[in-house]
């Protein structure tokens, strides 16, 4: 049996095994918290890595923990070679879930749950695959290292705080974004912003926005509340803006106005258009009802610079994209605002041809045109490996042989653990034309692809550390 048939009949072998063990990490919730003693991001985020290692004991590995902002654990005791990026951290559970997402699900097909895709379904799957490559006896003359994160979703500062005093491996993957490789992570800008102003007397006029729950989230709820106006009143704009929009728009009587809801459907920032922005959506049905003063004001001015379904920055004059990296996205995420101040969060991924003259100059002009300031955030610059890069070469090969398709290069929004570290990619996890409702209700990881990741990492260890 040659090395290939080997890997696929382990994974086959230990299928249940990694399901339970991604079952007890699924039950974490490793939201980030609040830094205690010793916890960094929080006791859920400390417990995820406690439990991590707590499986990779029991398989037979020794592990690390770095003052709990990573894990790590070696394939053996040679030189490192490879690196493998993941993380335990998730976004917040939210709303709209049809089960209790921290209650890992199963059909014949799929795994259910906060995490399943993103990430702890693939950051398991990559140490499997170590435990493959070990089980095996297969030979090997370099170490593959796991690293295992626990604040990639809220900026990574665990990774920078590892490697400000442990080596970069050669060669390092993440399990964080998509087959066949992902080559080009593009740049971005987040485009906060604050406004202020007096108190004001006039009606009907704002009291109060509520909507986002994160920069990198497209909001799929949004809540206002509204003075001077009865519901009915309100009620007669609804149909409108839900056919300019997709979302779904709802109000009451509250005690000190007519509340609005607006239910959109959640996506991650990178790929806004995946999603239906209940934020801007609100925006547009709060535009056109008749009200007063500087709240109504600034989301008129809003809805010029995020106007709902504008997911390239068209209006806000930053729409760009070159041949390589393609298109920008922006999307606006967070907006709170009470009757005399207001803050905003943006999310922009920018191509390869973006700078801080063609992007940010321009976008804090336009904020202060409707009287916004933005904050004094600079572009991160896009990370890119040629595709003619030996890791690259060599995970197109694995790609290729694992899967019967083509493989390809690919540039993504989104960034990942590698993104800082010189000549770092990502692999996978997720596969072309599924939509696993990261970062929204229903998570899922399909099957197949979890065992066909432990397949391949676990062919890409014995190449890469032959």
């Amino acid at each position: 049996m040659d090395i290939q048939q080997s890997i696929i009949s382990w994974a086959k072998a230990h299928e249940e095994e990694f399901y339970q063990d991604l079952a007890a990490l699924i039950a974490i919730d490793s939201a980030k918290g609040e830094a205690l003693p010793g916890m960094p991001y929080g006791k859920g985020c400390a417990l995820v890595l406690e439990k991590a290692e707590e499986i990779l004991n029991k398989a037979g590995f020794s592990a690390v923990n770095h003052d709990n902002y990573v894990l790590t654990s070696d394939l053996n005791d040679q030189e490192t070679e490879l690196g493998i990026l993941a993380h335990l951290d998730i976004v917040p559970t939210g709303d709209g879930w049809s089960f209790p997402p921290l209650e890992m699900r199963q059909d014949a097909e799929k795994v259910y749950g906060r995490g399943t895709a993103d990430d702890k379904g693939p950051a398991l799957a990559a140490f499997y695959a170590m435990r493959a490559v070990r089980d095996l006896g297969i030979p090997l003359s370099r170490n593959c290292k796991l690293i295992l994160g626990a604040d990639e979703e809220c900026g990574s500062s665990d990774i920078r705080h590892y490697f400000a005093t442990n080596p970069v491996p050669p060669k390092t993957l993440s399990p964080d974004a998509d087959y066949p490789v992902i080559n080009i992570e593009k740049g971005g800008l987040h485009a906060d912003a604050q406004a202020h102003w007096d108190a004001e007397d006039v009606l009907p006029r704002i009291g109060w926005i509520d909507a986002g729950i994160k920069f990198n989230v497209v909001p799929a709820s949004s809540k206002a509340m509204v003075k001077g106006m009865r519901a009915q009143d309100v009620q007669r704009y609804l149909a409108s803006a839900q056919e300019k929009t997709g979302a779904k728009f709802s109000c009451e009587e509250g005690d000190e106005g007519v509340v609005i809801t607006c239910q959109g459907v959640n996506a991650h920032a990178s790929t806004p258009y995946e999603g239906v922005n209940a934020l801007t959506a609100l925006c547009t049905l709060l535009a056109a009802l008749p009200l007063q003063g500087k709240g109504a004001q600034l989301v008129r001015g809003l809805t010029h610079i995020y106007p709902h379904g504008d997911f390239y920055g068209v209006s806000a004059g930053i729409a760009q994209e070159d041949e390589v990296s393609g298109r920008l996205t922006i999307s606006l995420d967070v907006l709170q605002m009470d009757e005399t101040s207001a803050s905003l969060q943006a999310d922009c991924r920018a191509p390869l041809c973006a700078s801080d003259a063609n992007l940010t100059d321009v976008l804090r002009a336009k904020y202060a045109s409707i009287g916004f300031t933005m904050a004094d955030n600079c572009m991160y610059k896009p990370h890119y490996v040629p595709e003619d890069s030996p890791l690259v070469q060599t995970l197109l090969s694995v790609y290729e042989r694992y899967t019967g398709k083509k493989g390809s290069c690919i540039a993504i929004g989104g960034g990942t653990y590698v993104h800082n570290l010189e000549g770092g990619v990502s692999f996978g996890a997720a596969f072309p034309g599924v939509n696993n409702n990261m970062h929204g209700p229903d998570e899922f990881a399909m099957k197949e692809h979890l065992l066909l990741t432990i397949e391949m990492y676990a062919q890409v260890i014995c190449e890469i550390c032959k």
